[in-house]
Formats: structure tokens, sequence, C-alpha cells
């Protein structure tokens, strides 16, 4: 009789059902209710969501979903599932594999009862989000937890941790944006992040001591910052230029995506932009390693709006390095990754070491 398979749970932000303010309408309640997203007291929460984002923010949404949807639907949808499948032919008997969202469909419930129903009485929940923030990784496994209490059949469960330099991570990256980099010759390489407040920064320094009390706090990683999402993104940055790799001078790191009139985290990618700019940058490339497939904010945040910015600003061009996706070599490293945190669950099962990096050629910046 054969060993019943690890469930791997993948968790994923969310996408809405379709690119129409009714559909933003549903998702954004769900997302924006969060009391980890918007980390506010639950009735000024109510007040900001309900008086203010609900009453404009979903049509706008809508016309930036619709720039990007396709005829199979959200891509983050879409590459997310090509992922869950690729890794799980990847990992091959013995695994069990299914995605669940934060927000949307399909539900984390969902998954863990197709994970219950294949046999699976381990599992490893791997929220995939690279650098830890409560909003994103917190909430997530928050929901998963909740969500076991209608599960005993899972007798041991494992969290995947960030994998933000894991040398699998950075390589797989370094093999998405080469070919970018030699076709787009750039002259500079901005890594823009999701961004979030800074009150959820310094919420994750323990001491209060440390965080955002210098312009260079988030440039090596410590017992002190060791949690700090953005020292975690700084971090991913060091390893992929070294990975590319990339010549000292010819990169650096912004943050995206703000929402409200909160001090979000710095320097934001609006700002780098202008900067740039001002510094005679003509031809840029964008990574953005905070997300491992492409969504809203890598092909219509950066792709469109930050393009059409960059060139009206007099810049040449602004190439958008494609996310992670389902290329093989993350394929490859994604499963190196669950193999080796499977082995936490049960001694059964063999433990990976991550191959070496291959040896590689500097890219040019011109």
């Amino acid at each position: 009789m054969s060993p019943a398979p690890v469930g791997v749970l993948l968790v994923q932000l969310g996408t809405p059902d379709a690119p129409t303010p009714p559909a933003l309408r549903r998702y954004l309640a769900e997302f924006l209710s969060d009391p980890r997203v918007i980390d506010l007291p639950a009735p000024l929460r109510w007040l900001l969501l309900h008086g203010v984002i609900l009453r404009r923010r979903p049509r706008a949404s809508a016309d930036a979903y619709a720039k990007i949807w396709t005829p199979s639907g959200s891509p983050l949808r879409i590459h997310s599932d090509a992922f869950s499948r690729a890794l799980a032919r990847e990992l091959g008997d013995g695994y069990a594999v299914a995605l669940g969202m934060r927000y949307g469909e399909p539900r984390i419930d969902t998954a863990l009862a197709a994970l219950a129903g294949a046999g699976a009485t381990r599992l490893l929940v791997w929220p995939l989000f690279p650098q830890y923030a409560e909003a994103s990784t917190g909430s997530a496994l928050a929901r998963v937890f909740e969500s076991l209490r209608e599960y005993a059949s899972f007798g041991r469960v494992r969290a995947q941790g960030p994998c933000f330099d894991d040398p699998g991570f950075a390589d797989a990256w370094a093999a998405v944006a080469r070919p970018t980099l030699e076709t787009a010759r750039p002259e500079h390489v901005l890594f823009s992040y999701h961004g979030i407040p800074e009150r959820q920064l310094r919420a994750a320094d323990p001491t209060g001591r440390h965080c955002l009390v210098s312009e260079n706090c988030c440039d090596a990683l410590s017992s002190q910052n060791a949690h700090c999402y953005r020292a975690q993104c700084f971090a991913t940055t060091r390893a992929l230029a070294a990975s590319i790799p990339l010549s000292e001078g010819s990169y650096s790191t912004s943050f995206q995506s703000r929402l409200g009139r909160a001090r979000w985290t710095q320097p934001s990618t609006d700002d780098e932009l202008a900067r740039l700019r001002r510094d005679g940058v003509r031809r840029l490339a964008v990574i953005c390693p905070s997300f491992v497939v492409d969504c809203l904010e890598t092909l219509e945040e950066i792709g469109l709006r930050a393009r059409e910015h960059w060139l009206a600003q007099g810049g040449e061009d602004l190439a958008l390095v494609p996310s992670l996706n389902a290329h093989p070599r993350w394929i490859d490293a994604a499963a190196r990754l669950v193999r080796a945190a499977a082995h936490g669950l049960d001694s059964d099962a063999p433990a990976e070491s991550p191959e070496a990096s291959e040896s590689a050629t500097p890219i040019p910046i011109t």
C-alpha cells in the first residue's frame, strides 16, 4: 500500500473573477476588510472602505484589469494554475498539490478539501510571497490555520518560510531576466517591490529601536531586522544582482502600489523613476521580485502605466522583465524547497540540497 501523499497548499493573494466594477467591488470588499491589510481600528477601516474606497476604486480598478485580462481570464490565476500543475508534475508521486486564494476563487477551503480527498495526512502550506509581510504571508497563514479547524485528517502541518534570498529563487530570476536584459540593453535596472505602510514595518521591530532609524538600516540582514519586509526586499535585490549578475551602481530598489495617504515604504517607484530620468537614464529595465507570477501590479502598473510615464518624461525605453511564472528553473527551485520542507514533516521524505549556481558573465549595462 502506497504511503499517503504530502499535501502542498499553495496560497496566492487572489484576483477578481472578471474585469468589471461589480466583480472588483466584491473582491476589494473582501481584500480590504482584512485587518492585516488595512490595519486600522475596525470603525475607521469600515468608514475608509465603504465611505471612500468602494465608492471610487472598483471602476478604476476594473479599467486597469481590463487592459491585461486575457480570453482565458486573469493573468494571476492563469500563471498560478500553470505553476501549480508544473510543480505537481515535478514533485511526482508522493505529493498532492492544490492552489488556494486568500481572496476570491479558488478558496483555501476548496484547496484543503481537495488535498484531504487525495488522502494527504501531512500538509505543507506555502504562501507564494517571497518576502514576509503581515498583510500577505501573515494573513494567508491565519486564514489557512483557521480553516484547518475543519480538517482533523492533517496530523502534521508546516508552513514554508519566505524564499527571498534562496539561491534557487535568485538563479531562477536570473534565468528569466537575462534574455530581456540582453535584448533591451538597459542603462539601469530597477527592482520594484510591492510597498506596505511604514507603520507595518515598525510593528515588526520588537525593540522599537532599529526600524527606519537610519537610511542604511536595511542594507544588511541581522537579528534586529531579520523579519523586516523592507530588509528582506533589499536582500532579494542583492541576491538577484549577484546572480544575474549586475555591476555595482547599475541597479536600485524601490516600492510601488501605494494606497491611501499614510507614508509607505521608501523610496517610492514613482520617485525613483523621476530620479533616474534626472540622472540621464534613458533605457530602463524593471524587475518585480515580490511577485512570483505576472499580475495587475507587474503588467499594468509597471508594464503599461510606468512605461507610459517614463516615455512621457523623455525616456527611450522601459522593459518589464517577466515574472517567474512557470519557468522551468523556478519549478526546479520550488520543488527543491518543497522537498526540503517536507523532510521536516516526515523523516521518510528525502531531503534535497540546492545545487550550486551556474557561473555567469556580467550583463553589460550600457
